[in-house]
């Protein structure tokens, strides 16, 4: 009997090899790692590129159950492939971890359907895997560029912040911080101190909006048994708790003029009177102030003592709202996101086009607490995947469909993108080479994408000559 007998089984046999012959050069040919899986979940076939990625060579993987040669951190509970054969329908892009041959985790991207027969009965599945090692290099190498003492941007305002943070904190000036609600001023002051030599010491933070002017006063400087009639025991002040380290005054502009004298004092002369003491204490305290209020503004209009201002403003940072660096959202939300996976035990893969692209745009009058909340209520809807606009809270959401009732007319990331990169170029007037820096790309880079992008130029390149 011949070899090629027409029986079933010798067909079926021949017509696998036949299959195999021409499929394994196709799939060797791919960058990408591929694999199919029969329905006992067996490896039926492994391309180059899988050898590759997890150091598991063909004729050991093929006959394995998958779970077996990838143990990823999804094979139990929430496998692809599994989800695929029971649903009929393809995945695309889930990120997870694999365990290669030596033990070390792996970054992946992977992407599952179902195969069928000609008949289109379901004979097992097929799936393709990215290595996204080198991805996450150059994201941790970007973040490392943009993240200085936990103060995460590559905005112009931020880039200066992280020049100036170390001689600010080198010193033992008093330090003023600027900016609107949820713009980060306790951590940038954190920072200040962390860098200091003061470090070592407490850091102490008293709200001063939040309390009245007497329980404020305690707050901050202590008091003495029978200085009043529940004063049992000694307590000491948020000046003797930072002292030889840092006082924090969040939302200075909101105290009274009355308390506003006594800090004076203390700024001036370097010490204080519990209340019910008639013996001053020495301070040893560096102050760092904020608010959200324009002092200034406060001074001439009489609300905030003009003197008290000058010693508390010997130096001052600003930090802008957040729809003023809006090139920074991406890097927040990664590094929001990255932060939730951690504390979650999640593995989030980010955020969609529409979905990151509506926070680019959105005006965020919480500044980056507004983001961060937006994202952690995002991570209680999400639970595995990409997070995309409906995991977002409604009020946000509806606030999009006002403005893109159209779906064709939806911001993508090419709007992203033309949208940071004439921001950065108005930001410097043009100067293709500092915009570029704040984009973190090349210059050449910048030049490709302005004419990809049909960019309107400034007609000066920001150094005084025409571009």
């Amino acid at each position: 009997m011949s070899s090629r007998d027409p029986t079933p089984a010798n067909r079926e046999k021949h017509a696998a090899l036949d299959v195999a012959r021409y499929r394994d050069p196709i799939l060797d040919s791919i960058n990408e790692g591929v694999f199919t899986v029969d329905l006992e979940w067996r490896i039926t076939s492994f391309n180059r590129a899988a050898e590759k990625i997890t150091g598991m060579r063909r004729e050991d993987a093929i006959g394995q159950r998958c779970s077996e040669v990838f143990r990823a951190n999804i094979c139990q509970d929430a496998c692809v492939m599994k989800r695929v054969l029971t649903a009929g329908e393809p995945a695309v892009n889930a990120s997870v971890f694999v365990v290669d041959a030596w033990g070390a985790r792996i970054p992946i991207k992977v992407s599952a359907a179902v195969l069928r027969d000609i008949d289109g009965r379901v004979i097992g599945g097929v799936e393709t895997f990215q290595d996204l090692r080198q991805v996450e290099e150059l994201r941790k190498r970007l973040k490392d560029k943009h993240t200085f003492a936990d103060i995460v941007g590559k905005s112009a305002a931020i880039t200066h912040l992280f020049d100036i943070l170390p001689q600010i904190s080198d010193s033992d000036t008093t330090v003023l911080i600027q900016g609107a609600s949820g713009t980060g001023k306790e951590l940038v002051a954190r920072a200040v101190h962390a860098l200091s030599p003061r470090r070592k010491k407490r850091f102490v933070a008293v709200n001063c909006g939040a309390l009245p002017d007497t329980l404020l006063e305690s707050e901050l400087f202590g008091y003495k048994a029978g200085a009043f009639t529940d004063a049992k025991r000694d307590k000491p002040g948020r000046f003797t708790l930072a002292e030889g380290g840092t006082l924090f005054l969040d939302e200075i502009g909101d105290i009274s003029p009355a308390m506003q004298v006594r800090l004076l004092r203390v700024v001036q002369e370097k010490s204080y009177e519990p209340l019910g003491s008639v013996e001053p204490v020495r301070a040893d305290v560096r102050i760092i102030a904020a608010t959200n209020k324009d002092l200034g503004t406060l001074v001439g209009e009489g609300k905030f003592r003009e003197d008290l201002y000058y010693r508390i403003h010997v130096v001052q940072i600003d930090i802008p709202p957040l729809k003023e660096r809006r090139e920074d959202i991406p890097l927040l939300v990664d590094h929001f996101v990255a932060a939730h996976n951690l504390l979650h035990d999640r593995e989030i893969a980010g955020l969609s086009n529409e979905a990151l692209s509506l926070l680019v745009h959105h005006d965020f009058p919480g500044n980056v607490r507004e983001l961060q909340n937006i994202l952690e209520h995002a991570f209680v809807l999400c639970r595995a995947g990409t997070i995309d606009v409906q995991h977002f809270p409604p009020d946000l959401t509806r606030c999009a469909a006002r403005e893109f009732i159209d779906p064709r007319h939806r911001m993508n990331l090419k709007v992203v993108e033309k949208s940071l990169i004439q921001e950065a170029l108005t930001n410097h007037r043009g100067n293709r080479a500092l915009a570029a820096g704040d984009l973190g790309i090349n210059v050449s880079t910048l030049y490709r994408k302005i004419q990809r992008l049909g960019i309107d130029t400034p007609d000066r390149d920001g150094r005084g000559k025409r571009s």
